[in-house]
């Protein structure tokens, strides 16, 4: 009898096992290295700053998570009261060079004048074709 309920218990592990360890799902996306990666960037501000006259200087990045840049463009410095609103937004797409399937890290680093610098970044996941980064700018 304990030789039975050992060895049903051990079936019964077996087939649990088995079927609970699925590895792929229906909603899996195997990385397609053919599909090139976009990455859109858009910039404007919908805050009120008509007088504000600071002088801010855009960086639109692409990097990887370890910091090392895959790509980055700096834009003309502008004041900050200059900067376009969202029905004149400044639209730029680039596509990953290399088309690096990695995590990669991606938006606008900025530096206002007399104050310092930041950023708007967002995480652009492997599997992922398009990444749209929209930056409403608030000082």
């Amino acid at each position: 009898m304990k030789t039975n309920t050992v060895l049903t218990i051990l079936i019964v592990s077996i087939i649990m096992l088995g079927t609970s360890c699925k590895k792929y799902t229906s909603d899996y996306k195997p990385i397609d290295p053919t599909v090139p990666r976009l990455v859109q960037f858009v910039l404007f501000s919908n805050s009120e700053s008509s007088n504000d006259n600071s002088t801010v200087t855009f960086t639109l990045a692409i990097k990887k998570t370890n910091g090392d840049v895959l790509w980055d463009s700096v834009l003309a410095p502008i004041k900050v009261k200059d900067i376009p609103g969202i029905d004149e937004s400044l639209f730029v797409e680039k596509y990953v060079p290399g088309n690096d399937p990695s995590l990669l890290k991606v938006g606008f680093f900025y530096t206002i004048e007399n104050v310092g610098n930041s950023s708007f970044t967002v995480p652009f996941e492997p599997g992922e074709t398009l990444k749209k980064v929209g930056f409403n700018f608030r000082r």
